[in-house]
C-alpha cells in the first residue's frame, strides 16, 4: 500500500513538472532587432452593405452627430484603437469603381449600380475627397486600392496625380475647383484587387505584365512616395507569388494575400452565433493556417528578395460566416462574438511574429461588414469583442518584437489538437514590455510561468477580455456584454511573472522595470 502511495505520488509531481516544464515561458527582454508595424493594425472599408453608409457617412444634415457628414462616435472610436491605415473603396468594387465618378459637386455625381454587393444604387456621395476627410480625422493613413479590371492606366495615373501634386496640371487644378487646394499624402496604393478573380479573372502571367504597366504610370509628385502593393495570391496559391516575385518584385513594394476563416464550407459557412464546440474548434484551427500561409509565401519571397525589401500584406482577414437572418444576403452583415476575438488575437499575434516580413495588414471590415470592429443601427454604435482586441493590442504598435521561448500546452476535440496559447512580446520605445496572450481552450485556465531576462521587472498590471460563454455577443440592447476589464491574473513575485490565463481569453500584460 506504502508503495503504491509512494508510486501515484511521484507520478503526480512528475505529470506536474512536466506541465509547468510545458508551460514556461522565456522572454530576452533586452533584445531584438525587428519592429512590429503599427499597419498591421489596419482596417478596411469598401462600399458594401451598411459600412460606408451609415457606418462612416451620414452627411451634413443627418441627426447623428457628425463633422461634414463623418460620425462622430466612430471617429472617436476608431482612434481610441490608434487606427494607422484604412484600405478603401475595395474589395471587389475596386474593380469597377471609377473615381471621377466621386469628386465634384455631390447631387452631380452619376450614380451606378453596385453589382458586386447587393445589386443597390451607389449615389458615390463618398468620393475621394470624403475619404480622405475620413482619414485626416482618424489621423490615419490613407491606402488606395485601384480599379485595373475594368479601369484603364490613364485613370489610375490620373487618380495619382490629383490627390499628390502640388504643380499645374489639369488634375491638380481640377482638384482645386473641388475645394482641395494642397495635395494629399497619400503613399499606400493597391494596384487593383482579386485579380485573380472578381478583379479580372486574370492569370498570374497576365496580371504581372498589367502590373508592371500600372506601377509604371502611378508616379512619385513631390515628396510623396508611394507604397505600390500588388494583387497578391488567393489562400495557398503559391505559383501567384512565385510568377509576381520572379518577374515584377523590382516594381512593387508590397504584395497581397487574402484569406478568410470560414469554419464550414463557402455554401454554408455557418452561424455567427449559433455554434458547437466542434466547429468553434475547427475556426480555430482554420485560423492558425494563417501561419503556414504566411511562412510558405514569405520562402518565396525571400528567394527573390533575400533584403525583404518587399512586404507581404494580407489586407483581407477575418471570419466570414452567413448573414444574420433577415439581413440582405449581398450586405455580409455577422454578429461578432468572443470567438471573433480569439480569432482575431491569434491573426494579430501571428503577424507581429512574422513582422519581419509583414508590414501591413488590413482586417475585413471595419463597421456592419464580416469581422467588424463596430456595429451600427441608425444612431446607435456598439463595440464588438473584436474591437477590444485591437485595443488591447496598440501596445505592440513599432514596438520591437522580442525573442521569446514557448512551447503551448495543447487543445484538443475529437482526437484532434492545436495550440491552446499564441502570444507576442515586444518593447516599446518607453521600455515597457508588453505581452499578449490568447487562451483558444473554451474549457481550461491556463498558468504560465515567465522568465523575464534582461530587465529587472519592478511592477505588472494588465487587461482582459472574456465572457462566461465562448458565444458571447455585444447588442444594441446591451453594448458592455463583452468587454475589457481589469487583468488581476499576472503576478510578480522576486522578478518572477505569472500568469493564470483564464479559459476562452485575450490578455494583455505590461510590465515596467
Amino acid at each position: 500500500m506504502t508503495r503504491t502511495f509512494l508510486f501515484l505520488t511521484v507520478l503526480l509531481v512528475g505529470c506536474s513538472m512536466a506541465i509547468r516544464a510545458q508551460n514556461k515561458m522565456t522572454i530576452n527582454a533586452d533584445q531584438g532587432d525587428q519592429v512590429i508595424s503599427r499597419h498591421i493594425y489596419g482596417h478596411f472599408s469598401e462600399h458594401l452593405g451598411h459600412c460606408i453608409y451609415g457606418g462612416y457617412w451620414v452627411g451634413e444634415n443627418s441627426s447623428i452627430p457628425n463633422t461634414r457628414g463623418i460620425r462622430n462616435d466612430v471617429v472617436k472610436a476608431l482612434k481610441d484603437i490608434a487606427i494607422p491605415n484604412l484600405r478603401w473603396p475595395g474589395g471587389c468594387f475596386a474593380d469597377e469603381y471609377h473615381w471621377m465618378d466621386g469628386i465634384g459637386p455631390r447631387d452631380k455625381r452619376p450614380k451606378m449600380i453596385n453589382t458586386h454587393w447587393g445589386g443597390v444604387v451607389e449615389d458615390n456621395s463618398f468620393g475621394t475627397h470624403e475619404f480622405l476627410d475620413l482619414c485626416e480625422q482618424l489621423g490615419c493613413e490613407p491606402y488606395i486600392c485601384g480599379n485595373v479590371g475594368s479601369g484603364t492606366v490613364e485613370e489610375m495615373s490620373k487618380w495619382v496625380e490629383y490627390i499628390t501634386f502640388d504643380g499645374e496640371s489639369p488634375m491638380a487644378n481640377l482638384r482645386r475647383e473641388n475645394g482641395r487646394d494642397k495635395p494629399w499624402k497619400v503613399k499606400f496604393w493597391g494596384v487593383g484587387n482579386e485579380n485573380w478573380g472578381c478583379g479580372g479573372n486574370m492569370t498570374a502571367e497576365f496580371y504581372t505584365d498589367q502590373f508592371k504597366r500600372y506601377a509604371t504610370y502611378t508616379r512619385n509628385y513631390g515628396d510623396n512616395r508611394l507604397y505600390k502593393i500588388a494583387g497578391g495570391p488567393n489562400t495557398d496559391d503559391y505559383h501567384w507569388t512565385e510568377v509576381m516575385m520572379k518577374n515584377a518584385a523590382r516594381n512593387m513594394q508590397g504584395i497581397s494575400l487574402h484569406y478568410y476563416t470560414v469554419p464550414k464550407e463557402w455554401g454554408d459557412k455557418g452561424s455567427a452565433t449559433q455554434f458547437d464546440e466542434a466547429e468553434y474548434f475547427t475556426t480555430i484551427e482554420k485560423t492558425y493556417r494563417m501561419g503556414e500561409l504566411v511562412s510558405r509565401h514569405a520562402t518565396i519571397m525571400d528567394r527573390y528578395d533575400p533584403q525583404k525589401r518587399v512586404g507581404l500584406v494580407p489586407d483581407e482577414w477575418g471570419t466570414w460566416y452567413n448573414v444574420e437572418p433577415g439581413t440582405n444576403p449581398g450586405f455580409l452583415y455577422q454578429q461578432n462574438t468572443m470567438r471573433d476575438a480569439i480569432v482575431a488575437g491569434i491573426n494579430l499575434n501571428i503577424f507581429n511574429q512574422h513582422c519581419d516580413r509583414v508590414k501591413i495588414a488590413n482586417i475585413a471590415q471595419t463597421i456592419n461588414v464580416l469581422q467588424s470592429v463596430i456595429l451600427t443601427d441608425n444612431e446607435k454604435m456598439l463595440l464588438t469583442p473584436t474591437y477590444w482586441v485591437f485595443y488591447l493590442y496598440k501596445a505592440h504598435h513599432d514596438a520591437t518584437l522580442l525573442p521569446m521561448a514557448f512551447k503551448s500546452p495543447t487543445y484538443e476535440v475529437n482526437g484532434k489538437k492545436i495550440d491552446a496559447v499564441s502570444t507576442t512580446a515586444s518593447r516599446d520605445a518607453s521600455g515597457k514590455v508588453h505581452i499578449t496572450l490568447v487562451n483558444a481552450d473554451p474549457n481550461k485556465a491556463i498558468d504560465i510561468e515567465c522568465d523575464l531576462r534582461g530587465i529587472a521587472a519592478k511592477s505588472v498590471r494588465g487587461q482582459v477580455l472574456t465572457s462566461d460563454k465562448i458565444n458571447d455577443y455585444n447588442t444594441f440592447e446591451q453594448p458592455g456584454k463583452v468587454r475589457v476589464t481589469t487583468f488581476t491574473g499576472a503576478k510578480l513575485s522576486k522578478g518572477a511573472l505569472t500568469i493564470q490565463l483564464p479559459a476562452k481569453s485575450v490578455v494583455m500584460v505590461e510590465i515596467e522595470g
